[in-house]
């Protein structure tokens, strides 16, 4: 039976082989096109090299002669057990902003990490930004096992230092995989050459996760992304985050709490008497509402209580540093609310977690931190480790991501 699709971010640092490793993803499950074959084959040619794996995903020009992925750009593939989107994330320091708009599209995440080079800046930052973005049981691949003559003390000396660092987030990857990307090593299937790595390959591993929680599927969240006209009613739509909506159903529409009995649901025009997570769908009610962008429909039994204090992890990305009390747009799902920090716990650097300072008075770029929030208006935030949808957010300032959080408390 086939399972439900899969985002993914691909992230690593500079030059680990993030691009080989897409290209070898679709090489492996026979889901590139023959004339994109030719392309690649083209263009490696022009550009005097033989056919490089990683032109498959970097498709731009520019990303094609400077050997840089430039931009967060999305493949698919698939394999007989489900479908998949891979969010390919760039690397380098510069662009990791990039990382983060692709990344929160994604459920969960690969790490690529070079077997010769091992941990970098950029492995660190990125794993802590998949732990803060909210992606389960991602997966380390440790990638050009064949510069290390597949060596198996190698592999497990860097498996032991990276799960070292990820106590300290504190975080877990699912599992630590061995592979060569370039020469297609324990992709498909178990390598020869790591006859000692006693799991399964990588696309396995893929495959046999399962995303879903139960607590969370039980539990509705709908954020209001617009409000339509429809023969005079109005019809808020949304995509349901988790859980599921039918028709008869008596819900609480929040911040503002007004209760309200779904009179009918439409998915792309078409009426159907329930809808599920991810399912983008229209509503209309029995009652006359006041219905607008930023709400979030919710079940009746023991809704979520709006707030306006939080307390949450940062990540800081901007160059200019945020200040206590300095005020900035908050966005979480539809949710856009004016806030400011009334206090940054403790802040550490994203590189080794080492503490920096307690009771700062700001926060300088690609600095973490614990930092207690405050919104101008009640908003619905949630933990993440219980509603990720509405315990994650980011901070903006003209459509410009300044960092990005989950909520704690």
């Amino acid at each position: 039976m086939k399972k439900y699709p899969l985002k993914i971010v691909i992230a690593g640092h500079v030059d680990h082989g993030k691009s080989t490793f897409i290209g070898r993803l679709l090489l492996a499950t026979q889901s590139l096109a023959p004339e994109k074959l030719a392309e690649i084959q083209k263009i490696s040619k022009e550009l005097g090299k033989d056919t490089e794996i990683a032109y498959i995903s970097d498709q731009l020009k520019e990303e094609r002669e400077n050997n840089l992925t430039i931009d967060t750009t999305q493949t698919f593939f698939k394999t007989k057990k489900r479908k998949y989107t891979i969010i390919d994330a760039p690397g380098h320091l510069e662009f990791i902003k990039n990382m983060i708009s692709g990344a929160t599209l994604a459920q969960t995440g690969v790490l690529i990490v070079d077997a010769k080079e091992g941990i970098q800046d950029q492995t660190r930052r990125h794993s802590y930004l998949f732990q803060i973005l909210g992606l389960k049981k991602w997966i380390v691949a440790v990638n050009k096992m064949d510069a290390v003559d597949y060596s198996e003390s190698c592999f497990l000396n860097l498996q032991k230092n990276l799960l070292e660092f990820f106590q300290k987030i504190p975080a877990e990857p699912y599992a630590v995989i061995p592979i060569s990307a370039r020469a297609g090593e324990n992709i498909s299937r178990k390598s020869d050459f790591m006859k000692w790595y006693t799991g399964k390959p990588l696309l396995d591993v893929l495959d046999s996760l399962d995303m879903e929680d139960k607590k969370i599927k039980e539990s509705l969240r709908l954020p209001v992304q617009d409000v339509y006209e429809k023969q005079g009613e109005k019809m808020p739509v949304g995509r349901i985050s988790c859980g599921s909506i039918h028709k008869g159903q008596k819900v609480i529409i929040l911040p503002e709490v007004q209760e309200a009995t779904v009179k009918s649901i439409e998915i792309f025009l078409k009426k159907t008497k329930i809808a599920k997570e991810s399912e983008n769908i229209g509503i209309l009610f029995q009652e006359m509402l006041s219905a607008k962008r930023g709400q979030i429909i919710t079940q009746r039994e023991n809704p979520p209580k709006p707030t306006q204090s939080f307390e949450a992890r940062l990540f800081w990305l901007s160059d200019e540093p945020l200040f206590v009390g300095k005020p900035f747009s908050l966005r979480c799902a539809t949710q856009e609310v004016q806030a400011t920090i009334d206090k940054i716990i403790e802040k550490r650097d994203s590189s080794t977690l080492d503490l920096i300072e307690k009771d700062a008075a700001s926060l300088a770029k690609n600095e973490t931190a614990i930092a207690r929030f405050h919104t101008n208006e009640p908003v619905l935030v949630e933990k993440f480790s219980e509603i990720p949808e509405l315990g994650r957010f980011v901070i903006e300032e003209k459509s410009s991501i300044l960092g990005t959080g989950i909520v704690q408390e």
